[in-house]
């Protein structure tokens, strides 16, 4: 699939991986569907890259619904990549009793369901593409993590969120083979986001120090780099890439 001249929804687009996905596709040439609850932030990356910004919460029908009828309105829709997530941590018992269980449906609700609920309206709307010469309609990534093979203390939620994702991915790809759309998934390591950010740098060294080779933290340049040759390759299909370095996360 050749990425300049195509439409692409990018879920979290306002930041981190989003943001490095966003930013690469738009200087391939494509036309980025910016899907984030930050406003502020999303509107001004869109405009940076001459795309489109939405204000979704991935969870919710309509608003993902919205996304997709703006990605369908600027031209072909080709592509979606999940990058909307969230990463609580809280012990399945702790200090204050009980894991919430708020806590983890939340978390279930925007990393899991958020993302099933992008891959079928994307998909929808892609299956009514006129195929690629590859006979491709579209392709579907999203983002899983290594935390959904070894979480850690703390993370039951979300590691059991990630685990979900990595668990649809095969199925959607064969129930999508006969509409021509791919569907794969990514598991990044640690990545220098947002997210890793905010905690200590002392914490963010440590981190860094784990991962086998390159001995840093991943980029959303890696990430998103990756990204482009799933779109580019048709052959991968149906399958997680681990992007980590070599990491196996220890129990804490």
């Amino acid at each position: 699939m050749e990425i300049k001249g195509k439409v692409f929804i990018v879920t979290g687009g306002a930041s981190g991986l989003g943001e490095g996905t966003a930013r690469r596709l738009a200087a391939l040439g494509g036309t980025v569907v910016i899907a984030d609850m930050q406003a502020d932030k999303g509107e001004a990356v869109a405009k940076e890259i001459g795309g489109a910004f939405v204000r979704c919460d991935v969870s919710n029908e309509q608003d993902g619904q919205a996304v997709v009828a703006k990605a369908v309105s600027l031209g072909k829709l080709m592509g979606l990549v999940n990058c909307a997530g969230i990463a609580p941590a809280e012990k399945t018992v702790g200090k204050n009793g009980a894991h919430a269980l708020g806590l983890f449906s939340k978390t279930i609700m925007v990393n899991l369901v958020g993302s099933f609920n992008m891959i079928r309206l994307a998909a929808e709307a892609m299956a009514k593409n006129e195929p690629e010469a590859t006979g491709e309609r579209g392709v579907l990534i999203s983002t899983a993590s290594v935390a959904a093979y070894d979480g850690q203390i703390g993370q039951a939620a979300y590691s059991a969120s990630k685990g979900g994702v990595v668990g649809m991915t095969l199925p959607i790809a064969r129930d999508l083979a006969r509409n021509g759309i791919r569907n794969m998934t990514i598991a990044p390591g640690i990545f220098g986001t947002p997210m890793l950010f905010g905690m200590p740098k002392e914490v963010q060294d440590a981190l860094a120090a784990g991962v086998p080779f390159p001995s840093r933290l991943g980029t959303p340049e890696d990430y998103a780099k990756l990204v482009q040759h799933i779109f580019e390759n048709d052959m991968l299909n149906g399958e997680v890439i681990r992007l980590d370095g070599a990491i196996r996360l220890a129990p804490r």
